[in-house]
């Protein structure tokens, strides 16, 4: 059975760890996401995690519904440091630009968090904060709320989905990347045109672009698509 989570007022310890530091909820997600960036999901456990805090594993039980809880203050932490000094414009095209490129930017500096942390909904503040405001982007453009809704929910898997593809990615070692990204060359670029007609015409092409994300590729053609609904009366809502 799940211990309670102590209220806030009544969870922070009043006298220092062994290590002399004041635990509170910030300070553990932010050594967990160090853990994690250095470890992989792998290497976070309860008992780890208070062996560097300087605490009994048990007092983090104090802060967090258990692992999984702490595991969505995670993710609540990744979608802070996107909406961090974000404001919106009230253009709602360049809001929802900057706002996707920011999510998937957060997610990116910290890929093993990313992969633990891009498929699951956290429910909290900061993330019910990013989703209104994604949805207050499309209803102020004229959306129905029908379309902003299809509209959002393609807007925020898209931005997780490639979140979790690239950090994949740059959660490999390094000598497996350059190998991945490498075979462009060694193998893509050399196979013969009679048999590979349309790989050999691109293939240089091909070889610059691959290695990069097409999240803002993509993004550009759902928002591309989205203006095209709203300019030619096409939304469904």
């Amino acid at each position: 059975m799940a211990k309670d989570v102590v209220p806030e007022e009544r969870r922070r310890r009043r006298r220092p760890t062994r290590r002399g530091t004041v635990l509170s909820e910030r300070l553990i997600v932010e050594t967990a996401l160090r853990m994690v960036r250095e470890h992989g999901s792998a290497g976070l456990s309860a008992r780890r995690l208070g062996a560097a805090l300087g605490a009994d594993p048990s007092t983090l039980y104090r802060y967090f519904d258990g692992m999984d809880g702490l595991t969505l203050a995670i993710g609540e932490e990744l979608i802070g440091r996107a909406l961090a000094g974000w404001a919106p414009t009230g253009r709602w095209r360049e809001d929802l630009r900057s706002l996707g490129l920011r999510i998937h930017g957060a997610y990116l500096a910290h890929p093993q968090a990313a992969l633990l942390t891009a498929s699951r909904v956290t429910g909290r503040p900061r993330e019910i904060a990013a989703d209104e405001a994604i949805l207050a982007s499309l209803r102020g453009a004229g959306f129905g709320d029908v379309d902003a809704v299809r509209i959002y929910h393609a807007y925020i898997d898209q931005c997780l989905a490639f979140a979790a593809l690239d950090a994949g990615a740059l959660a490999l070692s390094e000598k497996a990347r350059d190998s991945d990204e490498e075979r462009w060359e060694s193998t893509y670029a050399r196979l013969p045109a009679r048999e590979y007609p349309n790989i050999a015409a691109t293939a240089g092409l091909l070889a610059a672009r691959m290695p990069h994300s097409a999240y803002p590729v993509a993004l550009e053609m759902l928002l591309d698509a989205a203006e095209r609904e709203l300019g030619g009366g096409e939304p469904r809502g």
